[in-house]
């Protein structure tokens, strides 16, 4: 009766560390998913900032085109009735 408990204990035993592994084994996995999710995040925010810094200074860039465009229409204009 004993060796019978003691085989049951051994069971218990070796099932719980099991568990134990996977329990461990399942939490570094979902670490791992999060920082690749984190990292995918960053780049993303990375590559959308980069992309609205080149927009916004081509958007710059084309308003001081049009307003120097415009300066010289005018002063053109403005020869032209002299």
């Amino acid at each position: 009766m004993q060796k019978y408990f003691t085989i049951l204990l051994i069971k218990v035993g070796l099932t719980q560390n099991q568990l134990e592994s996977s329990v461990r084994n399942s939490m570094i996995s979902y670490v791992n998913l999060k920082n690749a999710e984190s990292v995918i995040r960053d780049v993303d925010y990375a590559l959308e900032s980069a992309n609205f810094n080149k927009l916004n200074f081509i958007a710059r860039a084309g308003s001081f085109v049009q307003s120097q465009a415009n300066e010289i229409e005018k002063n053109f204009v403005i020869s032209i009735l002299k």
